[in-house]
């Protein structure tokens, strides 16, 4: 039984790792609705374990980013990393303790509420893109700063909400807000995503749910190896397929599939839970 759902946990982390990883993303946002209704966690077990197993796929992507973007590339532009941590650590720290304390119910509505907006994010940019670079939207330095803090503390929230790290709002937000060049973006983007999903992981610590790392370690082993391995092959996969229509794609099915799985508390059955 335990091999058989490690199997499955790494089948699906290598399908949706390779998916994401054909448009630049983790692929965590698709993750959590299937460990809730393949896997049965409960939400927060879920937000958990995603998390964790974000937490090493960003790190390794950030390595394996780094030979192709250099660590001077990214320190040019260490301010804008700073600018959002200002307000992704503090969002992330209040949105994680907020969920300890939060009903089922009312968590699971919260995560509805974030994946579909991400859905619709996606569907969003693969109609409209958002270009290789732009010139910063905000020309003002000091407007900017404050619009960047915002922008984090928004960020933040959805990443300890969702165990997330949050490259679908942050590539967008850098590349519009600052005018960075969008393959720079996608490393920067990992830069602010690490600490933020840190702190998180960290709030979460003091849950009794943290002890899902530990009754389902061979699930977390499987997924992250699997979303690992994804994440490569998908990179590799870079181009095979339309990229606009793969994003919307994806984005159709992040819908379908957060509809699907966190409108099932509203059953009688479920509520009493």
């Amino acid at each position: 039984m335990v091999r058989h759902r490690s199997e499955r946990g790494f089948l699906a982390g290598f399908a949706i790792g390779s998916l994401g990883g054909m448009i630049g993303l983790g692929g965590a946002e698709f993750r959590l609705p299937l460990l809730v209704r393949v896997f049965r966690l409960r939400s927060l077990e879920a937000v958990i374990l995603n998390k964790a197993t974000s937490l090493i796929v960003v790190s390794t992507a950030l390595l394996t980013r780094s030979i192709n973007i250099p660590v001077h590339s990214l320190w040019s532009h260490i301010d804008v990393a700073f600018n959002l941590l200002a307000g992704s650590l503090i969002g992330a720290w209040w949105a994680a303790g907020h969920a300890l304390t939060m009903p089922r119910q009312r968590l699971d509505d919260l995560i509805l509420l974030v994946l579909l907006c991400l859905g619709i994010l996606m569907l969003g940019e693969a109609l409209h893109g958002i270009g290789p670079s732009a010139k910063p939207l905000v020309a003002n330095p000091l407007f900017r700063i404050a619009f960047g803090i915002a922008a984090g503390l928004l960020i933040g929230m959805v990443a300890a909400t969702l165990g997330v790290a949050g490259g679908e709002l942050l590539i967008p937000t850098i590349v519009l807000l600052y005018g960075v060049d969008i393959k720079l973006a996608g490393s920067l983007s990992l830069v602010v995503s690490l600490p933020t999903m840190l702190v998180g992981f960290l709030r979460y610590r003091s849950s009794e749910a943290f002890a899902v790392l530990h009754q389902e370690s061979a699930l977390f082993k499987a997924l992250t190896a699997g979303s690992i391995l994804g994440a490569i092959a998908g990179g590799l996969m870079l181009g095979l397929l339309p990229s606009n229509q793969l994003t919307a794609g994806l984005g159709l099915l992040l819908l379908f599939s957060a509809w699907k799985t966190f409108r099932h508390t509203h059953s009688p059955e479920n509520q009493a839970c």
